[in-house]
């Protein structure tokens, strides 16, 4: 399989938990959803954009939940101009973005650096959210 998500190439964390014992890298990792990313799990907002080639549209959040599930660390967003965040991780200073592709050649203007922290408590206050979350993690155990 081909990566193309931002930090690809130094993704190298391990994970903390035997949560699925298939997912040894984030890279495993985007193989795995890959095959379980659908509308269903895409924001509501996005669902009419996202599409099989734009897999990663609208999946950025619940996305790095589970990825921080897995291997640790922190979510960080960067500010987008409606007010919303693109979420992402930040483990042991690896720095990556298994969704980055959905923005297609806009992900180059994506800075990774001096954003704020983001936290489940508050994005799965939205239950839409937490149930889009549940279902991926859901999928996966079963993958």
């Amino acid at each position: 399989m081909s990566y193309n998500f931002y930090g690809y190439e130094n993704a190298d964390v391990k994970p903390i938990n035997n949560l699925y014992p298939s997912i040894a890298s984030p890279a495993d990792l985007y193989g795995a959803l890959s095959e379980i990313w659908c509308a269903e799990t895409c924001a509501p907002r996005l669902r009419g954009e996202w599409s099989k080639e734009n897999k990663t549209k609208g999946q950025c959040s619940v996305t790095a939940f589970l990825a921080q599930d897995i291997f640790g660390g922190k979510v960080y967003g960067i500010p987008l101009g409606d007010g919303s965040f693109h979420c992402y991780n930040v483990v042991g200073g690896v720095c990556f973005d298994l969704t980055s592709e959905q923005f297609g050649e806009k992900a180059k203007e994506l800075v990774y650096e001096n954003n704020p922290e983001q936290f489940r408590e508050v994005h799965f206050a939205k239950e839409e959210k937490r149930r889009r979350y549940e279902t991926l993690k859901k999928a996966l155990y079963w993958l």
